[in-house]
């Protein structure tokens, strides 16, 4: 049997026995997508299973990134909101010191 491998169905999954990507009749020439030797074939397939491997640990990375910004952020606004909460507190003292002091030079 001399039936040709397919894309799906290849011969051998050994890339060094695979025949080397050629560019399509239809593709554009310039385009692109370069010639691939078979070592080049080879490790573009190991840096892809790497890149593979490594995509939950760079999502898990943004995702705490993200959510220490966030605290970060919450952190902001809580101590925002106590510093105002404080220099309204300081005022009404300062209005009741103000008045206290009104009413002594008063009498």
């Amino acid at each position: 049997m001399n039936a040709r491998g397919t894309i799906d169905r290849p011969l051998t999954h050994d890339p060094q026995k695979q025949a080397p990507m050629t560019p399509s009749t239809s593709e554009p020439t310039g385009s692109a997508t370069p010639d691939f030797t078979t070592t080049g074939a080879n490790d573009s397939r190991q840096n892809r299973t790497r890149e593979m491997q490594l995509i939950p640990e760079a999502l898990a990375r943004a995702h705490m990134h993200e959510q220490l910004r966030s605290a970060e952020a919450e952190r902001r606004a809580v101590r925002l909101m106590t510093a105002r909460r404080m220099q309204r507190r300081a005022e009404r003292a300062s209005l009741r010191a103000r008045r206290a002091l009104a009413m002594a030079v008063m009498q």
